[in-house]
């Protein structure tokens, strides 16, 4: 796949597919309940090693751990709007943290050497029609002056942004070290949540859950995510660019069976070409239409007459007018 062709302009991405063992998406809530609390995650800082993970779309995945040993974790994110405690679908989420011994990948600096150039432990996902994201990675080690924990960053449109952390709780986590101290060969996380720089004003949102998964092996976590907004998105200046020239609709039915259908407007006649994408960033179907008219159209989508194997997907509108080419994405969720 020519992964610049991927949502390209717009610094935002994500997909789903059939999951490996031990990964169960789409646990939608019965007549769609919104969940139990919806308070404003605290906004944390970057830290010291962040990447733009937009300005490269090798980092759309679902499974962050490349190389990196360390015991599997999988982890689950649902964002939520603050303003009507509803899940959010099409959100972008990236997460990055640091390995089994506490180094990042990107950087090369005297306490974090020889990790110039290297991308592990990255990546992002699209919200479902349930406002989830999940990845397969591994559980991350400490280093000094910091518990362990996990960077992310909520993209809810090309104006609005929240930057967060989680952390887990002590007791658990350091178990999980001592049980498996030849990979974790730091032993346990020397300092309590309290007297972490970051969370020592407070972290009861960003405690995430961690269990057990007989599946994998390893553990599996979870975290409900607020910020501002609600089940829709906002907008930001190339949102509105956009709607300038199409607009592209939420498949119908969401989540779908085997079959499903992809609603979209055009203002003016353009060419215009559909992409259905995978987990990891893979272009798996394209659909050409030429010539349309400005109107209302629709793209019917069967995954088995496309040969796909039953999932979620993300699929990319690109409508390509006189005046250039615009590009747009939803996710389309499976029913499970």
């Amino acid at each position: 796949m020519n992964r610049k062709d991927f949502l390209k302009g717009l610094g935002l991405a994500g997909a789903a597919s059939v999951l490996p063992a031990g990964i169960a998406l789409n646990r939608l809530k019965a007549d769609n309940e919104p969940p139990s609390s919806c308070v404003l995650i605290p906004t944390e800082t970057e830290g010291p090693f962040p990447l733009d993970l937009s300005a490269n779309t090798a980092f759309f995945r679902q499974d962050i751990r490349e190389d990196k040993t360390g015991i599997q974790l999988n982890l689950r994110l649902k964002i939520i709007g603050q303003d009507n405690c509803y899940p959010m679908s099409n959100v972008r989420v990236n997460i990055w943290h640091c390995d089994k011994d506490g180094l990042y990948s990107g950087y090369s600096l005297n306490n974090n050497p020889g990790q110039a150039g290297k991308t592990y432990l990255r990546g992002y996902q699209i919200t479902d029609a349930n406002g989830e994201v999940e990845f397969i990675t591994i559980l991350p080690g400490w280093y000094q002056g910091r518990v362990c924990h996990i960077h992310f960053q909520v993209y809810v449109s090309s104006s609005y942004s929240v930057i967060s952390q989680l952390t887990f709780d002590p007791a658990i986590k350091n178990a999980i070290y001592a049980a498996n101290s030849g990979l974790y060969t730091k032993g346990s996380d020397p300092l309590t949540i309290d007297k972490d720089d970051i969370f020592a004003d407070g972290y009861a949102y960003q405690l995430a859950t961690l269990t057990q998964d007989t599946a994998t092996g390893g553990y599996e976590s979870y975290l409900e995510v607020t910020v501002k907004g609600s089940g829709s998105l906002s907008t930001g200046y190339i949102e509105k660019q956009n709607e300038k020239v199409f607009a592209l609709g939420q498949n119908f039915p969401n989540p779908y069976n085997s079959s499903t259908t992809i609603p979209f407007t055009l203002k003016t006649a353009a060419d215009v070409r559909l992409d259905l994408y995978d987990l990891m960033g893979r272009k798996v179907a394209t659909i050409d239409k030429a010539d349309l008219n400005s109107g209302e159209h629709r793209v019917d989508i069967d995954v088995e007459k496309l040969g796909l194997a039953p999932g979620n997907y993300v699929y990319q509108i690109n409508v390509r007018t006189a005046s250039g080419t615009y590009t747009d994405h939803k996710m389309m969720t499976a029913l499970r």
